[in-house]
């Protein structure tokens, strides 16, 4: 896998990424930005966005920081998410942050934001190094 911007944009598309519209907004070795036009499909029986939408756009913001990097590997080994407050309609941005890293494990930051900038959700995340 390439750690290019325009690679990885790519080749996400043809993956879960792609299906649920997510884009590449920003990408370094340490941060990430994603993006979603939330649609009808991203909500859930209340009208506002599935919870599980808010976490697979967190866990892959963190991942992506650590896929920029094309020698590592990594999988989610633990997610905690905080839902501070919903949103129905607009784009919302989730950005990425390497918070530590040893042999074994990096862990993550990430928050989800309107186009206003309030947070909506954050969440740290643990990923361990495949060999």
């Amino acid at each position: 896998m390439s750690n290019s911007f325009e690679e990885l944009a790519e080749q996400a598309q043809a993956t879960f990424w792609g299906y649920v519209g997510f884009e590449l907004e920003q990408l370094s070795e340490a941060s990430a930005t994603i993006s979603l036009q939330l649609q009808p499909h991203h909500l859930n029986l209340l009208g506002i966005v599935h919870g599980g939408v808010f976490m697979t756009m967190l866990d892959n913001a963190m991942g992506l920081v650590i896929m920029h990097d094309p020698t590592l590997r990594a999988v989610t080994a633990t997610m905690n998410t905080y839902f501070l407050t919903n949103i129905s309609k607009g784009t919302i941005y989730c950005k990425a942050e390497l918070l530590h890293r040893t042999k074994r494990t990096i862990t993550m930051t990430a928050s989800i934001y309107d186009d206003s900038n309030e947070r909506l959700a954050y969440a740290s995340g643990s990923y361990r190094l495949l060999t």
